[in-house]
């Protein structure tokens, strides 16, 4: 019985930026019916290795991918390419309040499945379009896909090393932040469009652009070039404006040091046995470190990989000077915050197996997230739903079958 629990959303997308909005629904009580094509389903089931293991050590159909986005839906299979398979997504949208699709533009319209034609059908709807960039302007027809939009959007020219460094030139993140920040934005504009329809009895539609997100989500290096005309560039792990605020190699491993000011930067090196340097002219203060940065870093390098990054760690926090590890992953899950927030969930799996996903980040005191259900295995509620909620008979579903519609 969540927050949610009175909406059901008919999702009709796939791969990752609509599946993370669904999911996030889900995870507040919303009953999410999650349309298939049949026999593959989800683009991202098969998006493997890894794949979930079933307790013998076998793969399972499920990749590790499609878990990460899934749970808590209820899967459906329909080939809505049939008028049959139409048909059943047009009673569906008569029974839920929002509608989630990312097709190409204007590829549900010849379905009779696009805004105008269900609105037609269903006033208050709330209809949620998911691009790569938007229904409208020159690039709309063009497909879009995460790693191009971090491109185009300007977040590659920001992330990665220095041209004149070792390794240097444009990189990506390593997760599909456009996808997942898209996901997210689409959550709060369902959630803002059924608070309107509430208000108003009226529902809308809602086109989402990951192009549009990845510039919003540029932040501050927006106005940055705005207010400036200069276009910033890529400092990699360093900051341009703050010294020492970077990563730095231990002698077995790497940390990140944030001395935001000159207090701890004195700290710092006092801690490493070079007090001097706070004394020296050069690096006396901010903006002398940052003038001089290709003297200092050099030196505070050198100083750092005299010893281990877990010394490094326990001086620097004594000291009161911002400083961790780069966990891999690993290190991540056996974190002892990490533990202590319970972000691992495990969920059970109708293959036998365990489904280890990492929870819902939300924490609210009164209407909390519930991470219930596993990930649908492909049509595993198909039969349920044309029962329940549509009211199929078992002759029904028997001549659908035997169309080939689900």
């Amino acid at each position: 019985m969540g927050a949610l629990s009175h909406i059901r959303v008919l999702d009709l997308t796939r791969v990752l930026a609509g599946p993370w909005c669904s999911q996030t629904l889900a995870d507040f009580g919303a009953d999410v019916i999650k349309i298939e094509r049949p026999h593959t389903g989800d683009d991202t089931r098969h998006w493997g290795p890894p794949y979930l293991q079933a307790p013998d050590g076998s793969d399972t159909p499920e990749a590790a991918y499609y878990l990460a986005a899934n749970r808590n839906k209820r899967s459906l299979t329909v080939d809505i390419s049939t008028p049959g398979g139409q048909q059943i997504i047009r009673e569906l949208a008569l029974k839920s309040d929002v509608v989630l699709e990312n097709y190409k533009v204007g590829q549900l319209q010849k379905y009779g499945l696009d805004y105008a034609s269900l609105k037609a059908l269903k006033p208050d709807l709330v209809y949620c379009s998911v691009t790569g960039f938007g229904q409208t302007g020159p690039y709309a027809n063009h497909a879009g896909y995460d790693f191009i939009v971090q491109g185009i959007g300007g977040f590659m020219s920001l992330t990665g090393e220095r041209d004149d460094q070792p390794g240097g030139g444009p990189q990506k993140a390593g997760v599909a932040i456009a996808d997942l920040m898209t996901g997210m934005y689409a959550t709060i504009a369902v959630l803002t469009a059924l608070t309107h329809r509430e208000r108003t009895g009226v529902g809308q539609y809602i086109d989402m652009a990951l192009l549009d997100v990845q510039v919003a989500m540029l932040a501050n290096m927006n106005t940055n070039f705005l207010a400036s005309g200069t276009p910033p560039v890529r400092w990699g792990n360093a900051h341009p404006n703050i010294v020492p605020y970077q990563t730095f190699q231990a002698s077995d491993g790497w940390l990140i040091v944030a001395a935001g000011n000159d207090s701890q930067f004195r700290k710092f090196v006092t801690a490493g046995g070079q007090a001097e340097l706070a004394s020296d002219p050069r690096f006396a203060t901010n903006p002398e470190r940052v003038r001089h940065r290709e003297v200092l870093v050099p030196l505070l390098a050198a100083m750092v990989r005299t010893a281990s990054k877990q010394h490094w760690i326990s001086a620097l926090e004594a000291a009161g000077v911002p400083c961790g590890p780069i966990n891999n992953l690993a290190e991540v899950f056996s974190h002892e915050q990490v533990l202590a927030r319970g972000l691992q969930i495990d969920l059970p799996h109708p293959s036998g197996a365990v489904a280890r996903l990492v929870r819902n980040p939300i924490n609210m005191s009164e209407t909390p997230p519930e991470m219930l259900a596993h990930p649908p295995t492909l049509g595993e509620h198909t039969e349920a739903v044309l029962q329940q909620v549509l009211g199929y008979d078992a002759g029904q579903l028997a001549a659908l079958r035997a169309q080939a519609v689900i």
